[in-house]
């Protein structure tokens, strides 16, 4: 008979075999288990944090920047139910994390007693699988299968539920935690070669080609492969919100803008020049197909790990399923052979081309894009400029959702991958600052050392705003700024476009400032544009965690849904 081990332990070795750094939660008396083992296994970070929902959000950061599974962990009863909004986030934007909760004895499981939860009902919708153990032998299996789910394509969040009497000290089990080999999941081959070959000739057919880059193309490998295949054939680029830095800036000439929410974006009057359309681990969370392709004019080619969620506004014509990077060299090759040079030579020189490049350009010579000479509050745009002067370009940064998510996706330039993130299929409202928590962990070799941009609304940055202590606790160097109106204004300038009037945005009356020093931060104001160089330089120059407060101007924020472009050809 094989040895046994405590149940504990399997779950402590199976984090071992998987890699894990950091595990983040909030203790309690159905996981103290975990939480007590985890005291003698120094190799893995134990990162108490104020509240499980935050908790989720920085395993789902680490997840994303690594490509390995971040673990949170909680409690029984509201300890889970608080996780759901950080799991369906991770779900939905292909984040790999496992979530391990606690839950009453076995015995008690139909019953209603303190702390009782249907667990698995309730995590099942915002989860890839939940994962029950009901015997110790189990906890072996299921460990390795909650990794190996978590980070399989498309990624996203999974649940183990550990049974406080499983997990009690002395119970044992006589199967060990599997080897690190067992917790990498298989890779993916390429497309059939057929369906590669009809796909370069549908290419080398089009006149007006445009690849449209998704979450899944902000890949690193991903990336590398779409740079290859655009210096062999230099086809115009498009981006989602969550696909910035696919493109470098020696691409930057191919780069017509992200595009997302209202179409009426330079990339969006792009896509209306297409007679093919080549979109490269898209997700139509991102941005609705029936948005983007209303009456299904486009011929689409769909490269991604898994089939396309097919409808009447999303029906490719062709599907190259399998390895991203795979197909997309194994295209290169093949339209080396039958690409004449003239068709996609050069196409950013296109008389139609150069106009929208030109477009696309102008804001950065709008008037608001410069300091105001005599004050005011700040814009947006003179933020954005500022911030892309003075930061490294290899910076993470984070935006929250709200306005900011808007005038930062489509403004902010970033050409690395995964160093500006965004939520954007859920528009989760408080993902900035514990992201840029889970951002500075994820850094190597040395966690926390690199400066992190986290940028939010005061709305949001209210949401999560009590870690702040866990950033400071452990040394996180992160700076925060907040873009003050005292309102919900995404709701708001919405509102006042159907209705006429607002409602239920109001806000206000917070001094963030000292909310921040309340924490053992650094706290800065500012209240104009005139004040915004010298307390942004101060603030990126302070090692260590600071929030700097900013009076922004959000007087054009209604042509951010402005001028809306119709379903035709120019």
């Amino acid at each position: 008979m094989a040895a046994e081990t405590e149940t504990v332990q399997i779950v402590i070795d199976s984090l071992l075999a998987a890699g894990v750094k950091y595990v983040f939660g909030v203790p309690g008396a159905k996981i103290d288990s975990v939480f007590n083992a985890l005291i003698d296994h120094p190799e893995i970070k134990l990162v108490v944090c104020r509240h499980e929902q935050n908790a989720a959000f920085i395993a789902a950061a680490i997840g994303r920047l690594t490509d390995r599974p971040g673990v949170c962990i909680a409690t029984s009863g509201p300890g889970t139910s608080n996780l759901v909004t950080g799991l369906i986030t991770a779900t939905d934007e292909g984040a790999p994390m496992v979530a391990i909760v606690g839950t009453v004895k076995r015995s008690q499981a139909s019953k209603r007693t303190h702390q009782s939860l249907r667990a698995t009902e309730l995590l099942a919708p915002v989860t890839k699988k939940v994962l029950d153990v009901v015997m110790p032998d189990q906890i072996a299996e299921i460990m390795v299968a909650a990794f190996r789910v978590a980070n399989s394509h498309h990624r996203g969040a999974t649940a183990v539920t550990l049974p406080i009497d499983v997990m009690t000290a002395g119970i044992k089990s006589s199967i060990p935690a599997f080897p690190p080999s067992a917790f990498v999941p298989p890779e993916y081959g390429c497309a059939p070669k057929q369906a590669l070959s009809k796909a370069g000739d549908l290419i080398a057919q089009s006149k007006f080609p445009v690849l449209f880059l998704g979450a899944r193309a902000a890949d690193a490998p991903v990336v590398q492969a779409v740079h290859a295949f655009l210096r062999k054939h230099p086809i115009r680029v498009v981006e989602t919100f969550q696909a910035a830095g696919a493109i470098s800036k020696e691409l930057i000439h191919l780069f017509f803008g992200r595009i997302g929410i209202f179409r009426n974006q330079t990339g969006d009057k792009l896509l209306q020049q297409a007679d093919l359309v080549i979109t490269v681990g898209y997700d139509q969370a991102e941005y609705d197909a029936n948005q983007w392709n209303p009456t299904n004019r486009f011929d689409i080619i769909h490269l991604d790990t898994g089939p396309a969620d097919l409808g009447f506004n999303y029906a490719p014509k062709l599907e190259l399923v399998g390895s991203l990077t795979g197909n997309i060299d194994a295209l290169a090759t093949i339209l080396g052979t039958r690409v004449p040079s003239s068709v996609l030579a050069r196409p950013h020189e296109t008389d139609v081309a150069k106009k929208l490049f030109a477009e696309f350009h102008a804001w950065e010579t709008d008037v608001d894009a410069a300091p105001k000479p005599n004050g005011g509050p700040v814009h947006p745009l003179y933020f954005i400029c500022l911030l892309q002067s003075l930061i490294n370009p290899g910076t993470t940064v984070i935006s929250d959702v709200g306005s900011v998510y808007i005038w930062l996706s489509r403004f902010f330039y970033s050409y690395e991958p995964k160093t500006f993130l965004v939520s954007n299929a859920q528009q989760t409202l408080g993902v900035a600052l514990p992201w840029a928590i889970g951002a500075s962990f994820a850094q190597t070799p040395v966690p926390c050392a690199r400066k992190v941009v986290s940028i939010s609304g005061d709305g949001g940055f209210l949401f999560s705003g009590q870690e702040l202590a866990t950033a400071v606790k452990h040394g996180c160097n992160i700076t925060h700024f907040i873009w003050n109106d005292g309102a919900y204004n995404m709701v708001e300038f919405q509102e006042v476009d159907k209705y006429g009037r607002s409602s239920g945005v109001e806000l206000g009356g917070v001094d963030f400032k000292t909310y921040a020093e309340a924490f053992g931060a650094k706290g800065i104001k500012v209240t104009s544009s005139t004040e915004m160089e010298a307390a942004m330089k101060e603030a990126l120059a302070h090692k260590g965690v600071c929030v700097v407060d900013i009076t922004i101007d959000y007087s054009r924020n209604y042509e951010l849904m402005a001028n809306v472009i119709a379903d035709s050809v120019s």
